[in-house]
């Protein structure tokens, strides 16, 4: 298994929350990024390594997997691994008539990660050890009120995506887990209050899974990586 130095690892919306921890983690951890975003220049470098390039990228948009894959591959003639961790959350419920939100969940939630995969699956199957995270969310796992309907619809059709991933790329060596968290403080969920004796994910946290689901070998393969930070009955 090649080191960290020799791995290329592109990440989407690494501008902020989750995307950025994840960068700022594996930058320390000595790996060559790939950054994406929907204003590259939303990315913040500073804190970074030199070993480190920023992409435009829309998961919304048909062709902005394959012209950042592309100009990865053209700088860096290899991809490693994915982090997926692009993704918009509107509350959408029953009875809903104006079916926009739910058509732009379901474009950057599923179909974006979708278009990034095809984009990248033979240089990630090339490369023998090939890795796939996908950030998913809790949501995709369960179901706590039918206002969240949309969004947990996408994101179990993002879990779906993940697992479908291994079932394709596994005699290549291509490995994909799922990170499912509870809440994380970010931007996309400033809005939530949560009880005065619970607390939200730190976005660091996360990006710990995310290096740990990197740093496996082939043969010790994790599906779901679920992160709470409360106690639930069942998810």
């Amino acid at each position: 298994m090649l080191s960290p130095q020799q791995r290329v690892v592109m990440i989407s919306g690494a501008n902020r929350g989750i995307g950025k921890a994840i960068a700022q983690k594996l930058a320390t951890d000595g790996y060559t990024l790939s950054l994406g975003a929907r204003n590259k220049n939303s990315i913040d470098k500073k804190n970074l390594s030199d070993s480190v390039s920023v992409f435009t990228y829309d998961a919304s948009e048909t062709g902005s997997a394959e012209q950042w894959v592309a100009g990865t591959l053209e700088q860096y003639n290899r991809i490693d691994a994915i982090v997926m961790n692009a993704g918009v959350l509107h509350p959408v419920g029953f009875g809903e008539t104006d079916e926009s939100n739910l058509d732009q969940m379901w474009d950057v939630n599923f179909k974006g990660p979708l278009r990034l995969v095809n984009a990248a699956l033979s240089a990630l199957k090339q490369s023998g050890h090939g890795r796939v995270i996908n950030i998913v969310s809790l949501s995709g796992k369960r179901v706590l009120s039918g206002s969240n309907l949309g969004y947990c619809a996408s994101k179990y059709a993002a879990l779906s995506l993940t697992h479908a991933i291994r079932h394709e790329g596994w005699k290549d060596g291509l490995r994909a887990t799922a990170i499912c968290p509870g809440l994380v403080d970010t931007d996309m969920v400033s809005h939530v209050d949560t009880p005065t004796d619970e607390f939200k994910i730190t976005p660091e946290a996360i990006a710990a899974s995310a290096a740990y689901a990197l740093s496996l070998p082939n043969d010790a393969a994790v599906a779901e990586i679920l992160v709470n930070s409360r106690l639930e009955s069942a998810w």
